[in-house]
């Protein structure tokens, strides 16, 4: 709980620290990662930072929760907390890596505020920080102790490596040595290391596309032809190569129950939705289950021809896609378009899963609710950092 002295305080600068929050995030990072190069090996993307996303991100995360501390005295916010811890365990984030953010946060801080900031200011502003770093160490820490090993990251053995779609590809992998494996959860995801061409690690996180197993390892990636990490595992990495793997991280996951699903996804987005229709394939379920997809052609649907036969397998799934450009005759039934929630049925207390671009999400998001679906019962998973609340 925010105490009573800061609460005024952190109400009143609000909106001016809010204001000048990407500026302090970008003065952040520019310090400890100028201070602390070795950051990059293994841990932050050097393509978020130069694109400014994780600035964007870490600037959303924390004004979200000064907001909610204020708005709501004696709770914090979950949902955003979770997120993060789960994206934290799955870089192996420990909590003496927290003293070294607010160390460079602080100095950010101290700079961008300079023309106002005072000792009771700072003083409010740290309490902020301890509350939602201790929220989230505890988090994890919960999370570091329902894994397997405590070895956060092991290593992986690719066994196959297969195209998928037009643009993207999928990778199977089983593990390298005796590390104990956690099992996964309909919808996460692992972070998957390697190794760049100047000898620094990079990590990206991909969703798993079939399978919840402790043996195996599916994900499935789309080719980024300006990123650093997908070009290498599309051209460089083999059958037989080795890549280090997190355990399976992510709450955005398929919750039990007999409630109506609607899974909606564009794009690569689509590998979460494929990871729960196999689960529910796997478990025979019979739960109504709709499935709706997007793509500016079949042919780029990365996980088509699994998602389809998942369907069909389903006693009670259905199936609706769109293309921005269908083929007459290949594409028949198929909306042209982007997709639209204005003629789909929505069946009473239904649970909608999202994942594709920010903007595809919040237009479906946004109609879902205008149908009635509870904002509590809509679910989104964000590849990259999630710049959803920098932008709300």
């Amino acid at each position: 709980m925010l105490s009573a002295s800061s609460t005024p305080i952190i109400e009143a600068t609000l909106p001016l620290v809010g204001e000048r929050m990407p500026a302090i995030a970008r003065n952040f990072y520019s310090r400890m990662l100028t201070a602390h190069p070795e950051l990059f090996d293994g841990l932050f993307s050097r393509s978020n930072q130069k694109n400014g996303s994780q600035q964007q991100a870490l600037a959303g995360s924390i004004a979200a929760f000064a907001t909610h501390l204020v708005a709501n005295p004696g709770t914090t916010p979950e949902a955003l907390l979770s997120r993060i811890a789960h994206k934290h365990v799955s870089l192996d984030i420990r909590p003496e890596q927290y003293d070294v953010v607010y160390k460079y946060l602080f100095e950010g801080i101290a700079d961008e505020l300079s023309d106002v900031i005072t000792a009771e200011i700072a003083d409010a502003w740290t309490e902020v920080y301890w509350l939602m770093a201790h929220a989230l160490i505890k988090l994890e820490n919960g999370l570091y102790a329902g894994l397997a090993s405590k070895n956060a990251l092991a290593p992986w053995i690719v066994t196959d490596k297969t195209a998928a779609g037009t643009e993207s590809m999928t990778f199977t992998l089983v593990p390298a040595d005796g590390t104990p494996v956690s099992k996964s959860l309909p919808g996460q995801y692992v972070s998957v290391s390697v190794m760049m061409p100047d000898g620094i690690r990079q990590v990206r996180q991909y969703s798993l596309s079939a399978g919840t197993g402790t043996d195996v390892r599916v994900f499935t990636t789309k080719l980024d032809a300006d990123g650093e990490v997908s070009p290498i595992l599309h051209r460089d990495v083999q059958v037989g190569d080795t890549l280090v793997l997190s355990h399976p991280c992510g709450d955005v996951t398929l919750a039990d129950g007999d409630g109506a699903l609607i899974l909606a996804s564009a794009g690569i987005g689509c590998t979460p939705s494929a990871s729960i229709l196999r689960s529910l394939v796997e478990r025979n379920s019979q739960r109504a289950v709709t499935v709706l997809h997007a793509e500016s052609t079949s042919e780029r649907w990365a996980m088509r021809e699994q998602m389809v036969d998942d369907v069909d397998q389903l006693d009670f799934a259905a199936l609706e896609l769109w293309l921005e450009n269908p083929v007459e005759g290949a594409d028949d039934g198929a909306h042209t378009g982007f997709m639209s929630l204005d003629n789909v049925e929505i069946p009473a207390g239904a649970t909608l899963y999202l994942c594709g671009p920010l903007p595809f999400m919040r237009v479906i998001r946004n109609q879902a609710l205008n149908s009635g679906v509870p904002a509590a019962n809509i679910h989104y998973e964000v590849f990259g950092p999630d710049l959803w609340l920098a932008s709300a």
